[in-house]
């Protein structure tokens, strides 16, 4: 603002040391300063921002986001500050865990200004303020864990740093609103052992997967077996119960329809001419074996006296007399 009013004030020298245009030099004078003044003392201030003004070297007043006027000479910006959530990156760095391994860690803080005033004078730096602490707490945070422990506990390691960052933030008008480790680096050594580690972890579970597989395939192969074993067995049991039965059906009916055919002989011969057509009949029927015997036979087989025919038939009749003569008085 100095050097623009300077200009001013040459310039309207040179002016007014010009015959022609030396009455003009003191409204020009007059109206270049007060267009300085304008110039100066407007700020327009953009959405998301805070300006600090000081009035002479000391703080006086906060400008909010829009237009804004501030007295020239005795007014000025001395910082500017947004309220923007800002990422920032923080460096890699070797910290040592509790078991003595090297690990290379690296990380980004998100923060935001929440207080302009004390962001400009809280801390002359508060972004590097940040950054130093919050690799100081990551390398006391790392120092309490195993490196396993270390590599499993990222959300710990993140939870810890920004609790400590927000607390410190406080006094510096800024809040550390989260913090994300980035990349956990073992040396090379570890990483080889690890690898191995893992290669090994795999093989030994894939070597118990197979056994299981055999396992579990004998069971199903001896399960099958004994179903099979007693598939069969029910098999042949139902089969042997139903051969029985038929057998036993079989012979019942033969036993019903032998003993239906003796009463139908029997009341046969009950009736008027039975005898003689049962005499005639056994008759025929001897005759006929002896003729199938004598065909079956080289030798001729012929009863010693043809009066013997007579005689089994007469023996035969005896039987069916019996036979009727013990249906009459069941039928009475």
């Amino acid at each position: 603002m100095t050097v623009k009013i300077l200009g001013v004030i040459v310039a309207t020298i040179v002016i007014a040391s010009i015959p022609t245009v030396r009455p003009f030099a003191i409204p020009f004078f007059i109206l270049a300063t007060a267009a300085v003044f304008v110039i100066e003392g407007v700020r327009v201030v953009p959405q998301q921002s805070v300006w600090i003004v000081e009035r002479l070297g000391k703080f006086h007043q906060l400008l909010e986001p829009g237009l804004n006027v501030i007295i020239p000479f005795l007014d000025r910006v001395a910082y500017r500050q947004s309220l923007k959530e800002v990422p920032l990156d923080v460096d890699e760095q070797v910290c040592i865990t509790k078991d003595n391994t090297q690990l290379a860690v690296d990380g980004l803080i998100y923060y935001q200004v929440t207080d302009p005033r004390l962001a400009s004078y809280g801390t002359s730096d508060y972004v590097t303020a940040i950054v130093q602490l919050a690799q100081t707490t990551l390398r006391s945070e790392i120092g309490k864990m195993e490196l396993d422990q270390s590599l499993q506990s990222r959300d710990v390691i993140n939870r810890q740093i920004v609790s400590v960052l927000d607390e410190a933030g406080r006094s510096w008008g800024v809040k550390v609103l989260r913090y994300e480790v980035k990349n956990l680096t073992p040396p090379e050594s570890i990483l080889h052992a690890m690898q191995q580690q893992i290669t090994a972890e795999r093989e030994k579970r894939a070597l118990i997967a197979k056994s299981e597989g055999e396992k579990q395939q004998e069971i199903n192969l001896a399960e099958g077996e004994k179903q099979a074993a007693i598939l069969k067995s029910e098999g042949d049991k139902q089969s042997a119960i139903n051969k029985a039965q038929g057998e036993a059906t079989a012979l019942e009916l033969v036993a019903n329809a032998t003993a239906a055919a003796v009463t139908a002989v029997a009341q046969a011969i009950g009736r008027e001419g039975g005898m003689q057509a049962a005499n005639l009949k056994i008759a025929e029927e001897y005759i006929a074996a002896l003729a199938n015997l004598a065909k079956t036979n080289t030798t001729m087989i012929v009863p010693a006296n043809v009066a013997d025919v007579a005689s089994v038939v007469g023996a035969a009749m005896t039987v069916l007399e019996r036979t009727r003569a013990a249906q009459l008085p069941a039928s009475t």
